[in-house]
């Protein structure tokens, strides 16, 4: 219990640390929000791979789909590495940061606006951002229940108060720069955490060899009758797992909170840098997280009853306090990391997209904007806090499908417009439109009429996949039958792409360097 305690007390004393350290870097919109878009690849890496993966990928979706596809569920964490970030980097990054700061746009709604000349845009990405990021938001609490009655016996109302409160603080004091710094340490946990954890649960079965032996003698009728499938190369439900690894992967490309980190990196090396560290973070803690919960059947969970929630509680139960300790830590980190990156979304985009487009409040009162950014942090996270405590105190099942669905509907409604605005002139707002309707409804539809939905897109994460691959022939289709943009405006967009800068000549080769050394060696 001392080592428990001892670890938390260090962990907390660095995250309110760092957050009164970063005051200065958050004294306005731009500061508090982006970090003054001076943010180096390792914090701006760590910072997109600690919000992509929350308590909510350690403890539930490891020990649920680990249960589903036994070791075969690895492939979800691969593609989240592969798709999720080394390809989101790839095709987002450079041209998120060029374009942003060209249109002078912190927020997405705001790059809709700018993009489209549209309010309506900006109006409407705020309202779907508001509506689905608040349950979202909720869900990261919900990990940290059990584990935290195994450890300390603390009722889950106090773990939920102790987080909120403390990720209030750093967040607050210090805005962006305080969360990334925060997200580098916290990552830093992760990344360490993650391996000394699956060394120590495998060792329970005798190491890798022997639990993958063992795991292949496990069988369930109701789910296949094929022997060994759950230590088999797809499992037993190849095309589900690729509905998650498309879900899980695809939909980051679209989620306001994971988009954002693009706007703040500093400079295009940063953006390379950033690229490989992203990858290969996201290869260690998320294929190491679904590889863990690939081996949940070895231990003896009643499913049916305690739920997916305890797999993996109930994989640490046995383990020495001190690895106990570390995957407490883990999962605060987890948690604390991306409920910090969402609530600074949240409520910058409350603030600057829809109350002073609203309020027609005058766009250069930055410090009246950044005071009620600060109190919109404080607004979301008690929101969150409460709407979980109630789902576990009264076991609302309506909010806890609403967090299941929530990254469907953002993924859907974003991913295919932002992607396109980045890339094509031939754009047109109606498709925003359309795909802002399309994704949101697709979600919402499945979980109040899900038994009218076709049965392979009944579960939310096959109907999520559809969703976000729907939005990518809606949104060309839809352009290609609307009327086009203004020529003139979309190519003054576009000039940002084409604007000649001056780099160093270890960045980029010159075709003129003979004949230029040649005038240098001629005294020209």
């Amino acid at each position: 219990m001392l080592i428990k305690i001892l670890l938390l007390a260090v962990f907390f004393g660095v995250m309110i640390a760092v957050g009164i350290m970063c005051r200065k870097n958050a004294t306005d919109v731009n500061g508090f929000v982006l970090g003054g878009r001076r943010v180096g690849p390792w914090l701006t890496a760590f910072a997109y791979g600690t919000s992509y993966f929350s308590a909510v990928i350690f403890v539930g979706y490891a020990g649920q789909f680990g249960w589903r596809f036994g070791v075969a569920s690895t492939w979800i964490g691969l593609g989240n590495a592969v798709i999720g970030s080394l390809l989101a980097w790839v095709l987002l990054g450079r041209r998120t940061r060029i374009m942003t700061q060209h249109l002078g746009s912190a927020t997405m709604p705001q790059f809709f606006d700018s993009r489209f000349g549209s309010r309506l845009l900006k109006l409407l990405s705020a309202a779907i951002i508001f509506i689905f990021l608040i349950p979202y938001t909720a869900s990261l609490y919900n990990g940290l229940s059990r584990l935290f009655a195994m450890a300390f016996s603390v009722d889950y109302v106090i773990c939920i108060a102790v987080m909120a409160v403390l990720t209030a603080v750093y967040v607050i004091a210090g805005g962006y720069m305080a969360t990334a710094i925060n997200d580098f340490i916290q990552g830093i946990v992760m990344l360490f955490g993650i391996v000394a954890i699956i060394a120590s649960v495998l060792r329970i079965n005798g190491g890798f060899t022997s639990s993958l032996s063992a795991l292949a003698n496990v069988s369930d009728p109701a789910v296949s009758g094929d022997p060994g499938v759950f230590a088999s190369f797809f499992g037993p439900d190849p095309f589900s797992l690729l509905a998650v690894v498309i879900l899980t992967s695809l939909g980051t490309w679209g989620l306001p909170q994971m988009v954002q980190k693009f706007y703040a990196i500093k400079s295009e090396d940063d953006i390379r840098k950033g690229t490989l560290i992203s990858t290969l973070f996201a290869f260690v803690v998320a294929g190491g997280c679904y590889f863990l919960g690939g081996f949940g059947r070895l231990f003896d969970i009643d499913t049916a009853t305690e739920g997916y929630d305890a797999i993996i509680p109930e994989m640490l139960s046995n383990l020495s306090p001190f690895i106990v300790s570390v995957a407490l830590v883990l999962v605060l980190s987890a948690s604390m990391s991306t409920l910090s990156s969402l609530v600074l979304t949240s409520s910058s985009t409350l603030t600057l997209d829809f109350i002073r487009p609203v309020l027609r409040r005058d766009e250069k009162d930055s410090k009246k904007d950044l005071t009620v950014i600060r109190i919109f942090v404080g607004v979301f996270i008690l929101v969150s806090a409460v709407i979980a405590i109630v789902q576990y105190k009264v076991g609302v099942t309506f909010i806890a499908q609403l967090m299941g669905l929530s990254w469907g509907a953002l993924a859907g409604a974003f991913l295919a417009p932002f992607l396109y605005s980045l890339y094509w002139k031939r754009t047109t707002k109606a498709a925003c439109v359309a795909c802002f309707i399309w994704g949101p409804a697709v979600m919402i539809a499945n979980m109040l009429f899900s038994k009218y939905f076709p049965e392979v897109l009944r579960s939310p994460i096959n109907c999520g996949a559809f969703a976000m691959l729907g939005g990518m022939i809606i949104v060309p289709l839809v352009s290609l039958i609307s009327r086009a943009p203004d020529r003139s405006m979309t190519d003054g967009i576009f000039s940002c792409y084409d604007r000649r800068v001056s780099v160093p000549a270890k960045d980029a080769l010159s075709a003129d360097a003979p004949a230029a050394a040649a005038d240098e060696a001629d005294g020209n």
